[in-house]
């Protein structure tokens, strides 16, 4: 049974109370953020890479952006499907992520440690989410994260594989 979130009556979707789905829209929230700034260093890196490495690199960071850019349109969809808007400004987005954008210039192997540094933000992150998700017995927002986290694990091992 669904119902609507007003005055008189309780929030009620999917079967989960609103106090039930708080903390995993929270996670999915700050989620977003960091796979929103992600996102955007990616495509920086996409287009500011040079030396031996662009071609391979540029192409490499072009389809990390791309599946970034899908997680955060299942992920807004997500947090949709909790009756909350993921209306997210630009500051709004900084504030809450804990990926930050690099101050400097980046040689090709720092825009891959950083790639790595951000993987270990966003598998925090997505671990946070998971364990919300089945606190609260949410399978579906468990097995998009869990889905997130293999692909990204792979991806980790390439990237640490490519630095040595």
């Amino acid at each position: 049974m669904e119902t609507v979130k007003t005055k008189n009556k309780a929030f009620k979707k999917l079967g989960f109370t609103y106090l039930e789905t708080a903390e995993i829209v929270v996670t999915l929230n700050t989620l977003l953020a960091n796979y929103q700034v992600f996102y955007n260093k990616l495509r920086n890196f996409h287009w500011n890479i040079e030396g031996p490495e662009f071609f391979e690199l540029h192409e490499i960071f072009e389809n990390e952006y791309n599946t970034a850019k899908e997680n955060i349109d299942t992920i807004a969809e997500r947090i949709r499907v909790f009756g909350v808007k993921p209306n997210f400004t630009l500051k709004k987005t900084l504030d809450l992520s804990d990926i930050k954008e690099p101050e400097k210039e980046l040689s090709a192997i720092e825009m891959v440690r950083e790639v790595l540094n951000d993987y270990e933000i966003l598998h925090n992150n997505m671990l946070d989410g998971i364990n919300a998700a089945l606190e609260s017995g949410d399978v579906a927002t468990e097995q998009i994260l869990t889905d997130f986290l293999m692909h990204m694990e792979k991806r980790n091992w390439m990237f640490t594989s490519y630095l040595k």
